[in-house]
């Protein structure tokens, strides 16, 4: 026997429907790649988004055509998100920061008809348009009063092209599971990988996210998406912050700590969300002026292993509350979120910093388990690790244009990353399994001594890698960029670790750099560092520490 509830698709459409019916004069705050601020309401954004439907359909677009975007975060990105599901169709946010050849690969291998980019990739575009062989029109986001020169073929600026309708137009409606996005791997190794997610995975991971033990969101607050809309969804602020009616203040092009601490303070903003190298900017920045957070009360940080230096900083110092998400393209991208749970807010300082440092539980709709190689679960007991794997509805089963399943045998994702799960639910990445340090058959985190690393205040960043040892298989060598103007050595470095690791966990020794490199999405680079380290002999093999 079925309910007898009403049929009520979950689509996009409804949440900005939503947010412009009951939050219709909040404000998104858009910092402009021209340079302006620009303030528009989310009645605005839906009638505009409206717009842009018509335009798209009187362009013969329709429901299943890949759309692609290549943008910053601001009003005019949002849009299109809304204006593209809104008939139907697929926006493909691509990622500016792969290599040319990445960003042809995957807009081809999307058959995208249209690209809408920010006039900061104009000079992009333009190198690699002769290899985009299915896209039909180039629309430019920006007015006419700053469209440029451009040798692109029939090029449109954004402006002009939605004011071609107005905003007499229907949402179309639909199945709930119809492909709403596509998103694709930042491809370290082989060609990127596309996720397509539907409008129920997109409704359902930002419903559960919005929830009180994760972003925490509510018509009060006003939010900052740092992470870029192309960066996996910018782990759906684009969806839960107006699902909530929350206020919305869109970073732009300009990530840089000045920059976001003006706004920061200017807007009032009350949550933000990035990467630890976006915060690392902003901390240097307001340790080198003295400057204050006055209205941030939280700050989610992810992609990367949070350094709890990094915490403690926001915490103690400026008064703003950290946690560490985690998640992945193929989750939508988020899959748990470190908050503190009642059993354990009375641990103390030092406690409460160690459990800050995991991942976090998963939300709802995330099913999570660690297993062995031969996929038997292993227990959660916070010290025995394996595979980490997933399943949920925001959870990719397999690649777009693949026929082949990801999932093992009892619909789970392997994530990848090997963790821990402790008897409270709080999983912790110890690694990725490709990146692990296998020595003299044990296992060292490179997490974990990066973490430790970040900790000394002379370390900007720092990086950890295996390399080839004749008698271990593999030891740690600990890669640093120093803080401007420090004077830190090798051994200096190495006595920091004293104590707090194993002995045995000792990098054999240090190299100091100038940059360490990082992926298109904020993550360091561990195949670029491998390569670049690829013949380094240690200075001394003859014992492994004890």
């Amino acid at each position: 026997m079925l309910g007898l509830m009403q049929d009520w698709p979950l689509l996009i459409s409804k949440v900005i429907d939503h947010a412009a019916s009951q939050f219709g004069n909040q404000e998104i705050v858009s910092r402009l790649v021209e340079g302006p601020i620009h303030r528009e309401t989310y009645r605005d954004l839906r009638n505009r988004s409206l717009q842009l439907a018509k335009s798209l359909t009187q362009s013969g677009m329709k429901s299943g055509d890949r759309i692609a975007t290549l943008a910053w975060n601001t009003h005019r990105h949002l849009e299109l998100w809304y204006g593209i599901t809104g008939l139907g169709g697929i926006y493909h946010t691509v990622n500016p920061r792969l290599f040319d050849d990445q960003i042809v690969y995957i807009i081809n291998h999307a058959e995208d008809r249209m690209l809408f980019l920010d006039l900061t990739f104009v000079p992009l575009v333009e190198r690699i348009a002769p290899r985009l062989t299915t896209i039909e029109q180039f629309i430019i986001l920006t007015d006419a009063g700053h469209m440029p020169e451009t040798s692109l073929k029939n090029v449109m600026a954004y402006e002009d092209y939605l004011a071609r309708s107005d905003s007499d137009f229907a949402w179309a409606v639909f199945d709930e599971n119809t492909a709403a996005g596509l998103c694709y791997t930042s491809g370290t190794t082989g060609h990127p990988k596309g996720v397509l997610y539907s409008h129920r995975s997109n409704v359902l991971h930002a419903m559960a996210h919005v929830a009180p033990d994760f972003f925490n969101i509510s018509s009060h607050d006003t939010v900052m998406p740092v992470v870029p809309l192309f960066h996996a969804n910018s782990w759906s602020l684009g969806f839960s912050a107006p699902m909530a009616g929350a206020r919305l203040v869109m970073p732009g092009a300009k990530l840089d700590g000045p920059s976001l601490h003006e706004l920061l303070e200017t807007e009032r903003v009350t949550m933000t969300a990035a990467v630890p190298t976006v915060w690392l900017a902003l901390l240097d920045h307001l340790n080198r002026t003295q400057g204050r957070l006055t209205t941030l009360k939280r700050v989610a940080i992810g992609g990367s292993a949070c350094p709890r230096a990094m915490t403690e900083a926001f915490e103690k110092h400026y008064g703003v509350t950290v946690a560490h998400a985690w998640g992945m393209t193929e989750m939508s991208p988020l899959g748990s979120f470190c908050s503190i749970k009642p059993a354990l807010a009375g641990l103390d300082d030092d406690a409460l910093y160690a459990l800050k440092m995991k991942q976090g539980f998963p939300t709802f709709t995330v099913e999570m388990k660690i297993t062995d190689d031969d996929g038997l679960a292993l227990p959660h007991d916070g010290s025995t690790f394996g595979r980490l794997k997933v399943r949920g509805p925001a959870v990719t089963r397999q690649y777009y244009g693949s026929d082949e399943t990801v999932l093992d045998r009892d619909g789970f994702f392997d994530t990848g990353d090997v963790a821990t799960i402790d008897p409270h639910g709080y999983m912790h990445i110890t690694d990725r399994s490709k990146d692990v340090i296998k020595s003299g058959g044990e296992w060292i985190s490179s997490i974990e001594l990066e973490n430790l690393a970040m900790a000394h205040p002379a370390v900007a960043e720092a990086a950890v890698i295996g390399v080839h040892h004749p008698k271990w298989d593999e030891r740690p060598l600990l890669i640093v960029v120093r803080k401007t103007d420090a004077t830190l050595e090798r051994d200096g470095m190495l006595a920091f670790f004293e104590g707090k690791i194993a002995k045995w966990w000792l990098p054999d020794d240090v190299v100091f750099v100038d940059e360490i490199p990082h992926t298109a999405t904020g993550k360091i680079q561990k195949t670029a560092l491998r390569d670049m380290f690829a013949d380094y002999t240690f200075s001394s093999t003859a014992s492994k520490p004890q």
